[in-house]
């Protein structure tokens, strides 16, 4: 025990000490060479939450971010995704439903939250296994859920304190997240599609609105992550983002802790900031810690427009977390509440759902690392695309068991620890499952988690052949059955390209 307190104090330390005693200069070289805080790269599970004046219509064509609302709105007519969607949609929908002179500045009012309770919220993602959550603080249309006087420069109430709810959205759910142990974190756009100075002068919106709301909002809420959008359209020169990081990283109430990500300027991102971001691209593997991002339909607002059939079911959900973290990321699961405060029901399910299945396997997730082979592949084609431009939830479906015909599956997926290899299965076997490229230490123990006993097993050649019992044997729940996980408790790695490790 006293070893296990001053290994963790020493983390600490370390820690501290990593941010404390660096001083950063702007430039890319020097703030691209602060680390990511190891807590991030330990959690895995996030979830993302999407909530604004977007959320009164809640709506949007299938296949589109209804969080866009007023764009497409007052756009009308622009190309959108493959051509399929052209913006007109959202008008023609809006005015029938609210009128032609209705317009989403008149939405404010409407935004209620009378029936946001952020206790809930943050028991609800405690029960999810949710380690990190990062919610907008401000979207593209500028509306803040804080109160930020820069959000009213505008000439008008632009925030949630002032109009709408009367309630300092924000800081009431960082009190009620602070009672957890889960970390707290804020989305927020730098650009503002309608904003005056964006419009005819972005250095002067830069350096007069965005600058000092972003600092307001860390120094009030001091989160945990900072996670800036709306990038893409200036240089982060023009942002100046390396000037705002700088002081971020040194003078700022949480230079020692704060973890960013890469979105802070046109060309940035997956190169410079923090962890690397992507967003509906399915697994990839990168040098340094990266997350994911998706909702459980498509749309990150609350789209009232989605069916059932467009959310992601529970186990298309925690194979995506499970493939994620087997090329070493987190997954950022986007939820959308409507504009009463409530999380919808089907979204309160799929997290509970995903939480139950983390409260059994977690141990192969949470603190794990990415293994030198991150899934194992049956034989055949592995080049089945989706159709469209981003990557759905149903892709790993068509992965694992339920593929195309000619198609091969990812039939193991892996993770590690320092004494253990992970073996995450998406479907039972029954008779012998060949794990490749993997032998078993003499005296290895395969276990199944959440289950009692142990399976027998064989080395043959370079790998490993595990026993598996009928799965009538074992009482599992619903949420189990997701994956099953077997754990390895001393193995080695077989490659005529590798050196054999032992754990």
């Amino acid at each position: 025990m006293m070893k296990k307190i001053f290994v963790l104090l020493m983390m600490i330390f370390f820690t501290v000490e990593i941010y404390s005693q660096r001083e950063y200069s702007p430039t890319w070289e020097s703030l691209d060479s602060r680390p990511v805080a190891p807590w991030f790269a330990d959690a895995k599970f996030g979830i993302f939450i999407h909530w604004g004046l977007y959320s009164v219509p809640a709506w949007g064509p299938k296949g589109t971010y209804a969080e866009w609302y007023q764009y497409f709105l007052q756009e009308k007519k622009i190309t959108y995704g493959n051509g399929d969607f052209t913006g007109e949609e959202t008008y023609e929908y809006h005015t029938k439903k609210y009128g032609k002179d209705f317009t989403y500045y008149q939405f404010a009012p409407m935004f209620k939250a009378e029936l946001f309770n952020p206790d809930e919220w943050a028991e609800l993602f405690n029960n999810a296994g949710a380690k990190y959550i990062v919610l907008t603080s401000k979207h593209h249309e500028g509306y803040a859920l804080w109160p930020s006087k820069e959000a009213n420069d505008r000439g008008f109430r632009w925030n949630s304190l002032d109009i709408g709810p009367h309630r300092d959205l924000v800081g009431e759910l960082e009190k009620a997240i602070r009672k957890t142990d889960i970390k707290f974190g804020l989305y927020y756009s730098l650009y503002e599609w309608y904003h005056p100075l964006w419009k005819y002068n972005k250095e002067k919106y830069v350096s007069e609105h965005m600058i000092p709301q972003i600092k307001d909002l860390i120094t009030r809420y001091k989160p945990d992550i900072i996670w800036p959008d709306g990038e893409w359209e200036i240089s982060d020169t023009l942002w100046r983002s390396r000037e705002l990081l700088t002081w971020l990283f040194n003078e700022s109430p949480v230079a020692n802790t704060i973890v960013v990500n890469d979105r802070w300027g046109k060309g940035t991102r997956k190169k410079h900031g923090g962890y690397f971001t992507t967003e509906y691209e399915g697994t990839v593997e990168y040098g340094k810690p990266w997350e994911e991002c998706r909702g459980m339909g498509f749309s990150f607002g609350y789209n009232r427009n989605e069916d059932i059939q467009d959310y992601n079911t529970p186990k298309a959900l925690v194979l995506s977390l499970v493939d994620i973290v087997s090329h070493g990321g987190n997954l950022l699961l986007d939820i959308g509440p409507t504009a009463s405060g409530k999380i919808p029901p089907v979204m309160q399910e799929r997290l509970l759902q995903i939480g139950k299945w983390l409260k059994v396997n977690g141990e192969a997730i949470y603190g794990t690392r990415k293994w030198k082979i991150p899934v194992q592949w049956s034989k055949g084609n592995r080049d089945y695309k989706p159709e469209g431009m981003l990557v759905g939830g149903d892709l790993i479906l068509k992965q694992t068991v339920d593929p195309e015909s000619g198609y091969t599956v990812k039939e193991v997926f892996f993770t590690k620890k320092e004494n253990a290899l992970y073996v995450i299965l998406p479907k039972w076997t029954d008779g012998v499952l060949t794990v490749k490229d993997v032998n078993a230490a003499a005296g290895a123990k395969i276990s199944l988690l959440g289950q009692e006993g142990k399976f027998s097993w064989k080395n043959k050649g370079k790998n490993i052949q595990i026993t598996m019992p009928e799965k009538c044997n074992f009482n599992f729940s619903t949420e189990e059955e997701y994956a099953y996980v077997l754990k390895i408790s001393s193995y080695k790695y077989n490659s005529s390209l590798k050196t054999h490790i032992k754990c």
